[in-house]
């Protein structure tokens, strides 16, 4: 079967179409998997779209709709375990993020692609410090800082424009700003997180949609990937050991850093 990348014109031969949909199917299924347990399926579903033949803001867009159904899996089986922050209630910090998602999408289609190419590696290089450095980084904070309530609106109002834009890292953000706002509840603010994150993620799949951003044939071969990844990782969390899951991730970002550092600045 011969596979023709939408608004490409790149042909891929019957075997190579096979392995790239079988690199996309393992790709989503890793990445969903990591987004429900340690954040940052961005990191391997936005690169393996580009190795696709997806061009940067479209690999961005479809990895991002891509990754949604297994958000949407995770908050499935979190879902007996949301619930408020003390002192700012869980709605608002939804429509926050809806908003943030939004206005970051809408930046991303305005993007044109030569210049996204080259804040790539800059965003990847910002969620890979964030995830390697963010939960350190919030319990530095945490004893020299107290962040008021109207500051945690803020910066998650600028974490839900990162969400919609480009979504790497930002869980690990919210996790680390949370702590600095003196949140302890490691539990709360995981299943939170992952709420969060898909409320700015979903505005920005309707976004990319209504855009024509989405390169349908590969998004969709992950996406079925993604969502059986997000809700096995959100199941068996507890099992898995993070430390070695955390350790795969930081390995596979820096390359990927490395990558599209080359591949823009070259």
């Amino acid at each position: 079967m011969v596979h023709l990348a939408l608004l490409s014109g790149n042909i891929f031969s019957s075997t190579s179409g096979v392995y790239t949909d079988l690199f996309l199917l393992a790709a989503g299924l890793f990445a969903g998997m990591i987004n429900a347990v340690a954040g940052g399926g961005t990191f391997i579903s936005m690169p393996v779209l580009i190795y696709a033949g997806l061009p940067s803001v479209q690999a961005n867009a479809s990895s991002t709709v891509a990754l949604f159904p297994g958000s949407l899996a995770s908050i499935y089986a979190y879902r007996e375990d949301f619930k408020s922050f003390e002192k700012i209630s869980l709605k608002t910090l939804i429509i926050i993020s809806l908003t943030g998602g939004c206005i970051g999408a809408f930046l991303l289609i305005l993007t044109p692609a030569r210049n996204f190419d080259k804040i790539i590696p800059w965003l990847i290089l910002l969620g890979s410090v964030t995830f390697i450095f963010g939960k350190q980084a919030g319990r530095l904070l945490q004893r020299k800082f107290t962040i008021s309530r109207s500051s945690l609106i803020i910066t998650q109002f600028v974490l839900g424009i990162y969400g919609g834009y480009f979504g790497g890292g930002a869980g690990i953000m919210m996790m680390a700003v949370w702590s600095v706002f003196g949140f302890t509840d490691i539990k709360l603010i995981n299943v939170n997180k992952t709420l969060l994150v898909g409320a700015a993620n979903s505005i920005a799949v309707v976004v990319f949609i209504i855009s024509g951003k989405i390169w349908w044939t590969q998004t969709c071969i992950m996406l079925i990937a993604t969502t059986i990844g997000g809700y096995a990782g959100a199941y068996y969390a507890r099992r898995l050991n993070q430390n070695v899951l955390r350790g795969v991730i930081i390995f596979l970002i820096v390359l990927i850093t490395v990558f599209f550092s080359y591949r823009a600045y070259k």
